[in-house]
């Protein structure tokens, strides 16, 4: 797995395959193949996020911002608020 971490809190923002392409560019994030673009993530960019690749260890109820990652350790944030409350 890949994930987008940003940089300022830690926050895993998106997760990925690791066979996704991932392009950090300057100005926004690119993701899908170059040829097929999916999607551009505009509010982050290659100086206020980081791609960490080769993931191994991804929480299996991962979702967008419940959790930190510094590389090496995953962390519940403890400001999260399930969204889908059951």
């Amino acid at each position: 797995m890949k994930t987008i971490v940003e940089n300022a809190t830690n926050l895993s923002k998106y997760l990925f395959d690791d066979s996704k392409p991932v392009s950090m560019g300057s100005d926004m994030i690119a993701v899908g193949d170059p040829a097929n673009l999916e999607f551009y993530i505009g509010d982050l960019n290659s100086s206020n996020a980081t791609l960490h690749e080769n993931v191994t260890n991804a929480p299996a109820d991962w979702t967008g911002n419940k959790y930190t990652f510094d590389g090496t350790t995953w962390t519940q944030d403890s400001n999260w608020v399930d969204p889908n409350p059951e």
